[in-house]
């Protein structure tokens, strides 16, 4: 292992491998600061373009981006009180409480070395857990890698905070996505409808960009906000650095439930950071307690430790077992995947360099990342004053090009576009998405471990071997957790509470229940959907208002029901599709779609009975939700340019008349912006081997049809 990790290390002395680890730094750190994106765009927008790489350059380049995501959005957080990511929120009301304080620096500071110190202490956790774990995987058969998938399945909607019963209606409906295309177990397409497009399946990448990428730009350009105020960064980097050193027992305990967080399925950043903020919060002894969301660097410390090595943790799963832990590992497994790297037990026997190849990337990509910050604060903290929709039109033009390039199918921009309205509609009814993501991914390995695990073993044999066992347990526990905690709930005496205390009643539990008074702004709006709600919200809190036109408004609204009887439609029409495909093909499909239904079933009903008693609003619809059906009008139209002009043309048309039209920029401005957008398509093209799709009426520019 120790020449493995060797040769593993020699790589990066090559300068391609360490230029591809800066790309792969910057555009995290680019995608760490605007809200809303964080590192599963970022994987998303990268992975088709390092595919045709080697994969040591590849993989350096997607850790590279994963490693440093949490090292930049906090920036936001702290100067602006925007978190770049949902898991930045939690240290959202310390750090802008010290930024308020002329500490901005200090805080900054904090949260760098302790992301370093998080990242670096992840890869080493990382690279202990190979020989650790080693026995453990070489004796998994089909039976526990089968069981396993169910597990990685059923923990990523079961640990949906709050949303179990959608995260597993989500994660149903991501299998069912990821049975589109040939069937593993026989000669038969499912669910194409004679279209060519569908004959692979839907795109990781177009899924993964549509239904978060595409859903929060939409959401954001609907938004029209251009970060509140600016804030001085001043002195103090030295003095916070010092400080998160000395802490070093906090970080080691960020680290300790982060690392944990990311080994189980389903948790993510968001729940990591929330519990280390609340474990340091929770052991506080006397005054101190109370500092905490008013300036506390311990929690800072705590939080961002942890955030970091979160995503070290959730390689665990994703490279020994194949079960990614969260969204950004699960398109890592993608990557893998394209290159003909099955994760599981052959990691250690075939590919220990390639494993050893993401450890030295992610601990030197921390330390480069926090790094990069100290210097470039000010230059990254710009990208968030600009409104976002300057920003949109490249992004857009970034994405459609990923989701093409995947399977140079136009069926893949439509399916990301597609999949962009299903992402919004998922947030705004308050569905955790990265179920979905997850249960995409996972389908083809649970459906093919299953027939191996039939044909090898009886059903007698197989569901009794002692690690199965096991697993059926893990996944007990959170159902049976479920009545527990409600009976509890019951036989607790109910206590009267203000309702500014009740909105903040989230982050009081995770803290401990201290440190809060009424008379404070709510500090954390703990996000509803575990790691996939994103807490872009802006000053409105400060200002002591609440802002009922977003998603939550949404939630609390007819939308979910909406939402739900739509779904169960989906799943209906899906099953009796089902019934024409041959045995071998047909079991998986129609297993899901009666899971599916009978899950969805019981949302309906809940749902309904929420709107009969009156819980939910009767008004959904409101001023935001109309601009984002506006937003996704101006997709529309670009999709459409795109089909009938091709993409150079379609560019040259939609760009400029976006910005001219909604974002309001000048005729010069816009005519540079419109210009470098095109100039970096035809290089991307030329020098990149990037697909463009050429137009069906106006086939311009030779060359750039496919």
């Amino acid at each position: 292992m120790f020449d493995a990790a060797m040769s593993a290390l020699a790589g990066f002395t090559s300068p391609g491998t360490l230029l591809m680890l800066a790309i792969g730094v910057v555009a995290g750190l680019a995608m760490g600061v605007l809200p809303g994106l964080g590192g599963t765009a970022a994987v998303g927008i990268l992975l088709p373009f390092v595919v045709t790489l080697p994969p040591e350059q590849s993989l350096a380049i997607l850790i590279g981006a994963v490693a440093v995501v949490h090292h930049s959005d906090v920036i936001t957080a702290v100067l602006l009180r925007v978190p770049g990511s949902a898991s930045a929120a939690v240290i959202m009301p310390d750090g802008n409480a010290l930024a308020r304080q002329g500490q901005a620096a200090r805080a900054l500071a904090v949260c760098f070395v302790a992301s370093m110190i998080g990242g670096v202490l992840g890869a080493v956790g990382l690279t202990f857990s190979i020989p650790i774990a080693e026995p453990l995987v070489l004796a998994f058969g089909s039976p526990e890698l089968f069981m396993l998938t169910v597990l990685g399945i059923g923990l990523a909607a079961l640990l949906s905070q709050g949303n179990m019963l959608k995260g597993l209606v989500g994660a149903a409906l991501g299998l069912l996505i990821g049975m589109i295309g040939a069937a593993p177990a026989a000669a038969t397409y499912r669910f194409s409808f004679g279209a060519d497009s569908l004959l692979d399946g839907v795109g990781l990448v177009p899924l993964a960009l549509g239904l978060f990428g595409l859903a929060e730009i939409a959401h954001m350009v609907a938004r029209k906000s251009a970060v509140a105020e600016k804030m001085e960064v001043g002195d103090g980097w030295r003095q916070g650095a010092l400080e998160a050193l000395r802490e070093w027992k906090m970080t080691l305990r960020g680290v300790f439930v982060g690392m944990w967080a990311g080994v189980l399925p389903g948790l993510g950043a968001t729940a990591g950071t929330y519990m280390a903020y609340g474990q340091a919060a929770a052991t506080a002894r006397g005054e101190e307690r109370k500092t905490y969301g008013r300036g506390n660097t311990r929690g800072l410390v705590a939080a961002e430790s942890a955030a970091n090595s979160v995503e070290a943790g959730d390689l665990i799963p994703t490279l020994l077992f194949g079960i990614p832990g969260g969204a950004p590992a699960a398109l890592l497994l993608g990557a893998l995947l394209a290159y003909g790297i099955q994760p599981g037990p052959q990691m250690i026997t075939d590919h220990l360099d390639v494993m050893y190849t993401v450890v030295w990337s992610f601990a030197i990509a921390s330390v480069v990342g926090s790094v990069v910050c100290f210097f470039l604060v000010k230059p990254l903290a710009r990208l968030s004053y600009i409104p976002f929709q300057y920003l949109a039109p490249g992004l857009l033009l970034i994405m459609f090009a990923a989701a093409y390039s995947e399977s140079t199918q136009f069926g893949g921009i439509v399916a990301m576009l597609a999949l962009g309205v299903i992402g919004y509609v998922m947030k705004a009814a308050d569905f955790p998405r990265a179920p979905l993501l997850i249960g995409f991914i996972l389908s083809v390995p649970l459906e093919r471990y299953y027939f191996l695990t039939s044909n090898l073993y009886t059903t007698g044999e197989w569901i009794q071997r002692p690690f199965v066992i096991g697993m059926m347990v893990i996944l007990a526990i959170p159902l049976v957790m479920v009545p527990v905690r409600r009976m509890r709930a019951r036989l607790a005496e109910p206590t009267p509470v203000l309702e500014a205390e009740e909105a903040d009643r989230p982050a009081m539990a995770l803290a401990g229940g201290a440190g809060r008074t009424v008379s404070e702004p709510s500090a954390v709006s703990a996000p509803h959907a575990g790691f996939d709600s994103h807490a872009a919200t802006g000053g409105e809190e400060d200002r002591g208002t609440q802002d009922t036109s977003g998603d939550g408004a949404l939630a609390k609204s007819i939308w979910p029901l909406t939402v739900a009887v739509a779904t169960l439609v989906m799943f209906v029409a899906a099953y009796l599709v089902a019934q024409d495909y041959p045995s071998r093909a047909r079991l998986a499909p129609v297993f899901i779609t009666l899971l599916g239904i009978a899950l969805t079933s019981v949302l309906v009903v809940r749902e309904g009975v929420a709107v009969w008693r009156g819980e939910r609003r009767d008004r959904a619809w409101n001023r935001e939700v109309s601009q984002t059906v506006v937003a996704f009008g101006w997709l529309v139209l670009f999709v459409a340019l795109v089909n009938f002009l091709g993409f150079v043309v379609g560019a040259l048309v939609f760009v400029p008349l976006f910005l001219l039209v909604v974002s309001r920029l000048s005729a010069i401005k816009t005519t540079v912006y419109t210009g470098a957008a095109v100039a970096l398509l035809v290089a991307a093209y030329l020098y990149g081997n990037i697909d463009l799709p050429a137009g069906t009426v106006l086939p311009l520019l030779p060359g750039f049809q496919v």
